[in-house]
């Protein structure tokens, strides 16, 4: 297994982001990276040099100040300054899984060469990554616009040797890190603290991150789903291929074909129905889920391209001689985007709790709250207030952050996305989803041990015993917050095939 990803023009897929995640890969620049990135710098350093018409970012201020013009002296101090004033995050603290993101698609960006910034200072975010020295970044501050202002200006901060980081399990001032690995501060040259905080690599990594993990929680969905439809004895005809060719959406006849297999050989489904239909939340599993398949394959691509974009400002164009200021940093494919993943995620967590409600309501031969000697036992009773307090809470955490636009900077930036809102409740939609999907689990596995001796399919089976190894049957009432916490940490530690992440 190669250990190291060579950061290059090649195309940086969510598959290969996933790899280097899960395999810890180290990165390094490939030779056609730092090529590119030092031919920019030495275009850069000579055009300034003999410049005297102001260039946005460059020799002038920043936002608002764009007519300010600064002296050549002074513009590594127009950078430095430019990062600490924009430091300016608060919040909760972006997890480490996100921050680690972060450095990777950052240094993709700067790795083209349209950017101008030192090899020195991408190879030091290279360092930081490889070293799991994370910048201390928060949650609040980017309008997702000018990019991710605030969140980038605290990941660069320890550049400089300013701001803080987590290393070695401590968080600490970055001064102290430096010392510690021997580094002296980076010295930023004209243009380079602007292609730092440009960017939306915040909006980008809480993205991915989340379309991560919604393509798990997607599959294992339908695997949950499989195992409440086997423990509320529903039928397998909606999953036949024919009704489903007659509408042929993608997702459907994915999740269809996925039910089919799930369910093979399993004797519970085989058996006489007295029933004729079941609810929707069973029957429309490929309706519902598979919309939600869609929507999480087209987020992808918008993403796919993104984190293979150049998204300062200005850009610089060797070949053209020109430097060009526009607006590659505006996050508005990001803030639809994840908006739309928010509402799919949100409704396979509606359905998630309905199925969970069905199978705890006394119907089709199951006791009441799924426990022996109910009133004595409130069994499963109460797990379902939870799922649906926070279906309840996805709810609200799906109204869309894109519709909304506050003007900054004066009235320069007089339209931004809010992606960054829509990126940080995305992945608390996601985080809610596993819960959900956690509880339906309990509920499911526990309702189908009320059909024994009949059994699921083989697979399904397999998955069970693997589940009651970490939380047993409810025999009689206990403390289910373990119970949930357990599952959830189930479901987390599943390890899927790379296939699904395709």
């Amino acid at each position: 297994m190669d250990t190291v990803h060579y950061i290059s023009t090649d195309i940086l897929s969510l598959e290969t982001v996933n790899e280097i995640i899960t395999q810890n890969k180290r990165l390094e620049l490939s030779e056609e990276a730092r090529v590119n990135i030092e031919k920019c710098r030495n275009y850069l350093d000579e055009k300034m040099k003999t410049q005297e018409d102001a260039i946005y970012g460059i020799n002038t201020g920043f936002g608002s100040l764009y007519n300010v013009k600064i002296s050549n002296d002074n513009l590594s101090q127009l950078q430095e300054n430019l990062v600490k004033s924009h430091a300016c995050g608060t919040g909760d603290i972006v997890p480490d899984e996100v921050v680690k993101i972060m450095l990777l698609l950052k240094i993709q960006s700067l790795s083209y060469g349209y950017s101008g910034v030192q090899v020195k200072t991408v190879e030091r975010l290279i360092d930081f990554y490889n070293n799991d020295i994370l910048p201390v970044i928060y949650t609040l501050g980017s309008l997702g616009a000018s990019g991710d202002l605030a969140p980038l200006a605290h990941l660069s901060l320890p550049l400089l040797g300013e701001g803080e980081v987590f290393m070695d399990g401590f968080r600490q001032p970055a001064k102290k890190m430096l010392e510690k690995m021997g580094w002296e501060p980076i010295v930023l040259q004209s243009k380079e603290g602007l292609a730092l905080l440009n960017g939306t690599q915040f909006m980008s990594a809480y993205g991915v991150y989340a379309l991560l993990k919604a393509t798990k929680l997607s599959y294992l969905a339908d695997i949950v789903g499989a195992i409440s439809l086997e423990g509320f004895d529903g039928r397998i005809e909606p999953f036949n291929e024919l009704i489903h060719m007659v509408r042929p959406h993608k997702g459907q006849i994915v999740t269809a074909r996925r039910m089919n297999e799930l369910l093979d050989g399993s004797e519970i489904i085989a058996q006489p129905k007295k029933h004729v239909q079941d609810p929707y939340s069973f029957r429309c599993i490929p309706q519902v889920h598979g919309a939600s398949k869609d929507t999480i394959d087209y987020v992808k691509k918008v993403f796919r391209t993104e984190i293979n974009s150049v998204t300062d400002n200005p850009n610089i164009f060797i070949d053209s001689d020109l430097i060009i200021s526009g607006g590659n940093f505006h996050g508005q494919p990001l803030a639809l985007t994840l908006d739309f993943l928010g509402l799919a995620l949100a409704e396979l967590g509606s359905i998630s709790e309905r199925r969970t409600y069905q199978l705890i309501s006394g119907l089709r031969g199951l006791p009441p709250f799924l426990v022996s000697n109910p009133g004595l036992n409130s069994g499963f009773m109460i797990p379902q207030y939870t799922a649906a307090g926070i279906v309840s809470q996805n709810k609200q955490l799906a109204t869309p952050a894109s519709v909304d636009s506050i003007v900054s900077s004066n009235g320069q930036e007089d339209h931004v996305s809010m992606g960054a809102n829509a990126a940080t409740k995305t992945l608390k939609i996601v985080d809610n989803l596993e819960r959900i999907l956690a509880i339906e689990l309990m509920n499911a596995s526990q309702a189908i041990e009320f059909r024994r001796p009949l059994k699921t399919s083989d697979f399904l089976e397999m998955f069970l015993k693997s589940y009651r190894e970490e939380v047993p049957l409810v025999e009689e009432d206990r403390i289910l917050h373990y119970d949930i916490e357990n599952t959830i940490a189930f479901l987390q530690n599943l390890q899927l095939d790379e296939s699904v992440f395709e």
